[in-house]
């Protein structure tokens, strides 16, 4: 990638103003960008979270209907028993009917899940990981990146030992994180459609993902941040990586 740096800042988890040294640049941050790849392999494994749903069984088929047959000038479909009610006569059973079955009835044992390469996610974690180093891909899917010195953005590992979520959005901020966490906070909407009855109420947009190498506490101290996500370094994510299949997300390294 023609815009690579060969090194790149580190900046102090106390004083982000300050830096503390250079690293090289990691291959991996210069792989070509794929985003048809990202694309593909995140639609695929996204799909393996979902569970089986299916229409009951014996839905649409609860009443003694019977067909009257022919010669009573009405169709032959299935009709409801009885008399001195509505539902008496009426049709049954029938995917055309109301309260009928639906026509070929969802089953669990669909295909839900779906195999995808190894290979195939390590190549598309790779070049979400390169597209999250270049300032245009990553204000493309939204960030505020204005205020932040340099991509990629690397930490000393000091940062690894916060617990507390107070010092965590201070350092944030420090960092030049501040509009950014302002535009999360104000993208918390109510979720249209039903699932606002099924306990997924609100949505709101994707801010930093925070990597880190050991966990001294950092997960706890960003966990309460909201739209802020941390991710082992040894286990890297492509739905986190690049939510939505949109490669970029702002990412912050520690050293």
């Amino acid at each position: 990638m023609a815009t690579s740096r060969p090194v790149v800042s580190v900046y102090k988890d106390d004083n982000p103003g300050e830096k503390a040294g250079t690293l090289p640049m990691p291959a991996v941050l210069m792989s070509p960008l794929r985003p048809d790849l990202v694309r593909y392999i995140h639609m695929n494994v996204s799909k393996n979270k979902r569970q089986a749903q299916a229409v009951g069984a014996k839905v649409g088929y609860d009443t003694a209907a019977e067909s009257w047959g022919t010669g009573r000038a009405v169709a032959r479909v299935p009709r409801a028993p009885g008399g001195g009610t509505h539902r008496a006569g009426q049709g049954a059973f029938g995917n055309m009917c109301r309260g009928g079955g639906m026509f070929s009835p969802t089953k669990t044992w669909r295909r839900w899940h779906r195999c995808v390469n190894i290979t195939q996610k390590r190549h598309a974690v790779a070049t979400a990981l390169a597209a999250s180093s270049l300032p245009p891909l990553v204000m493309a899917r939204g960030h505020r990146i204005g205020e932040v010195a340099e991509l990629p953005l690397v930490v000393s590992d000091g940062i690894e030992s916060l617990v507390k979520t107070k010092q965590a959005v201070e350092t944030l901020k420090k960092l030049g994180c501040g509009e950014e966490l302002q535009r999360l906070i104000k993208s918390r909407k109510i979720r249209p459609g039903k699932g606002k009855m099924r306990n997924r109420r609100y949505v709101m947009r994707r801010g930093p993902l925070v990597v880190y190498n050991e966990d001294n506490g950092i997960v706890k101290a960003f966990r309460n941040i909201p739209g802020v996500d941390t991710a082992c370094v040894q286990k890297l994510n492509l739905l986190t990586l690049a939510p939505g299949g949109h490669f970029g997300r702002f990412l912050i390294w520690t050293e």
